[in-house]
């Protein structure tokens, strides 16, 4: 939760001031004393979306694609979870 809070009334009024912050920092705006959004800078909402991911059914892959995920090797820390693999 982001370490400054306003109420909307509060945003409105000072908009030019809290947008400045919300620059450097996440800002909570509250709506009836609960948290209703969160202001980020443009910067750090792009960040953010970068971090997005796509889920694909396998047979949106193409032949290369699958071809890659067939010849990749796993790390060995990812070793632990083999046991999930096994089939019961």
């Amino acid at each position: 939760m982001p370490k400054i809070s306003v109420s909307s009334a509060e945003f409105l009024k000072s908009y030019g001031r809290i947008s400045d912050t919300a620059v450097r920092e996440p800002v909570s705006i509250t709506s009836h004393g609960r948290e209703r959004l969160v202001l980020i800078s443009a910067e750090e909402y792009r960040r953010l979306k970068q971090n997005d991911r796509v889920a694909l059914h396998p047979s949106q892959l193409s032949e290369e694609e699958v071809r890659a995920l067939e010849m990749m090797e796993l790390p060995a820390e990812g070793r632990e979870f083999d046991h999930e693999m096994d089939q019961t």
